[in-house]
């Protein structure tokens, strides 16, 4: 099966990014579609049923300013497709987290313009127009060469909605000489991402360090007593450093919505 994604031209006012819901308002304002054709069109994006899998929110981003993403896991290659070209096909572009090079394989055949990066287990299609981008850089760090697939999945996810973005790794605090030599790069982000396995430590050494908002990623890598990510995510929970945001473990997709509202400037 292959799966055509057909792509409408999305235009662009000044620097903000022209979702396709105020690219159909300016449509009707300009006579160019009917009160009844941008009706139609405005119930079929809020309904959202694709087939029988699954019923997408395409109006998500209008809401809460991120579009929904294809959580891979679970789904087929076949379905994820399906879905990727449903939410692309406004010129939106579509991201899908959590595939393995297996079913990434399966959808590139079906999927034109689809690119996958194995390092973060992502699929994506390019949004037409780029969405604006934030207020400043965001820094993505990571302590060892172990964290980079979950760091590497919140790089992916903030580019995808338009932030610029530094990727510091291997910082761990295991030689902290290698932190205190990019701290000069770290300083000039407006907000950090710092993934973490083991003891999770790095957070709260960059917390102490740097004034920017810090999200903390425990990551599921170390030995033992390491718990699959869970003495991370206590060591982060329980930080004598204030300032500190704690997503899930190997959650990078969280922590780059939480990098991404801040960056808006939206908290």
């Amino acid at each position: 099966m292959r799966v055509r994604c057909i792509s409408l031209a999305v235009s662009q006012s000044g620097s903000s990014y022209a979702t396709p819901l105020v690219t159909l308002l300016e449509r009707l304002r300009d006579g160019e579609v009917s009160v009844e054709d941008a009706a139609k069109a405005l119930a079929g994006r809020s309904n959202g049923q694709v087939e029988n899998i699954a019923r997408l929110d395409h109006l998500r981003e209008q809401r809460v300013g991120a579009p929904e993403i294809v959580y891979g896991e679970g789904k087929t290659a076949e379905q994820i497709a399906t879905l990727m070209a449903a939410l692309a096909g406004d010129g939106s572009g579509a991201l899908a987290t959590r595939v393995d090079a297996e079913k990434a394989e399966h959808v590139l055949r079906s999927l034109e313009q689809c690119e996958y990066n194995a390092t973060a287990r992502t699929l994506e299609i390019a949004a037409i127009s780029p969405r604006p981008l934030g207020r400043g850089e965001v820094g993505v760090v990571c302590a060892g060469t172990s964290d980079i697939p979950v760091a590497e999945e919140a790089a992916v996810c903030l580019r995808f909605l338009g932030h610029e973005v530094i990727e510091i790794r291997d910082v761990g605090v295991a030689g902290l000489h290698r932190l205190l030599n990019v701290l000069p790069e770290l300083q000039k982000c407006s907000v950090l991402v710092v993934a973490a396995g083991m003891e999770g430590a790095l957070p709260t050494v960059i917390a102490g360090l740097l004034p920017q908002p810090i999200v903390a990623v425990p990551t599921s890598v170390g030995y033992g007593v390491s718990s699959g990510g869970f003495a991370a995510l206590a060591g982060m929970l329980s930080s004598c450093a204030p300032g500190l945001s704690v997503v899930n473990i190997d959650n990078g997709v969280g922590a780059a919505m939480v990098a991404a509202r801040i960056n808006r400037g939206e908290v």
